[in-house]
């Protein structure tokens, strides 16, 4: 036990510098900075869906320079192909002996800016990296770097020369977040000449990738009660069963309910989960793995109704009475 509230007072202190860093860039927006550092210390991939110049490529950056690892970006385009993701094999002309090239994705965070305008065939090439963290090439198999933390981007507003992601692929994003517009005080200070806001040279190093690492293997062992894990399975059964979906929260989104609890907890300085840690990340955890009917989406039914829906019926679990 000792052990585990050490790791937790450790990681909760270095969550808190890790956002603290993030901050130094986006200005404003400290909850949903906490919600892609969960993920990151989940193990788990970010999508980041808003309007354009709502900052969600310095967000990225900001995470990626505050780990001190390795970092990439590829802007997704429709004529961008599987191996310029992944990479390919080449002939080395000094040798004459083909090795294989790493592409973008052998980095600790990838940005993947504007997902959605790549083909089908380059976005499936992301799918084992992001579930397998592999990439196989020419029947060889080759590990990314741990940790390895997919952000992804795309703006719902331009369609134009855009292709949907699958649910298959949704459902590899650990939660979906987004940004929209500071408020007004945090709106004027990023106005204000010689602001910081965007500035991602001037966020700190403050963890690095060996850290981050063995914080996501810990943190694994934040305790989850059966009364919590009944409570999560209720919630998926609350999605499943209401009439306005098609496809209802899967059994994969309700382990990433769980982990995101226990990094959510973890970062409270608890070493247990609690109802509300669950509610914390229930919408960003949910939301995008659900399908609502034709009818509900012509009727305005958003997602976000329908997670919102399934936390106010399930009945909340109680702590025992001693």
């Amino acid at each position: 036990m000792t052990d585990a509230v050490t790791t937790v007072a450790d990681f909760r202190v270095l969550h808190g510098r890790v956002v603290d860093a993030v901050e130094h860039a986006v200005h404003g927006k400290r909850p949903v900075v906490e919600l892609v550092v969960a993920a990151l210390f989940s193990g788990g991939h970010v999508l980041l869906e808003d309007a354009p110049g709502t900052g969600k490529t310095t967000l990225a950056r900001a995470v990626a320079a505050a780990l001190g690892g390795t970092s990439r970006r590829i802007q997704f385009t429709p004529d961008l192909l599987p191996a310029d993701v992944t990479g390919t094999s080449v002939l080395d002309p000094a040798t004459g002996e083909v090795r294989f090239r790493p592409g973008p994705v052998f980095s600790h965070v990838l940005l993947a800016d504007e997902i959605n305008r790549a083909a089908a065939k380059t976005q499936s090439a992301m799918l084992e990296v992001m579930a397998e963290r592999t990439v196989t090439a020419d029947g060889t198999t080759h590990t990314v770097p741990d940790p390895f933390l997919v952000v992804a981007t795309q703006n719902p507003v331009d369609l134009d020369g855009t292709y949907r992601l699958p649910e298959a692929q949704l459902d590899r994003f650990l939660l979906r977040v987004s940004l929209g517009y500071p408020d007004l005080e945090h709106e004027l200070a990023v106005l204000r000449p010689g602001s910081s806001a965007g500035d991602v040279a001037s966020v700190p190093v403050v963890t690095s990738p060996d850290e981050v690492a063995r914080f996501v293997r810990d943190l694994r062992a934040v305790h989850v009660a059966d009364p919590l894990l009944r409570y999560v399975r209720a919630l998926g059964e609350a999605t499943r069963e209401d009439a306005r979906t098609r496809l209802g929260a899967s059994t994969r989104a309700l382990r990433a309910l769980v982990g995101a609890g226990q990094v959510q907890a973890a970062a409270q300085g608890r070493h247990y989960v609690v109802p509300s840690d669950v509610q914390r990340v229930a919408h960003a955890v949910l939301e995008h793995r659900l399908v609502l009917t034709r009818e509900a989406l012509l009727e305005g039914t958003t997602a976000a109704d329908v997670v919102a829906a399934a936390v106010e019926a399930v009945e909340v679990p109680r702590p025992a009475a001693v």
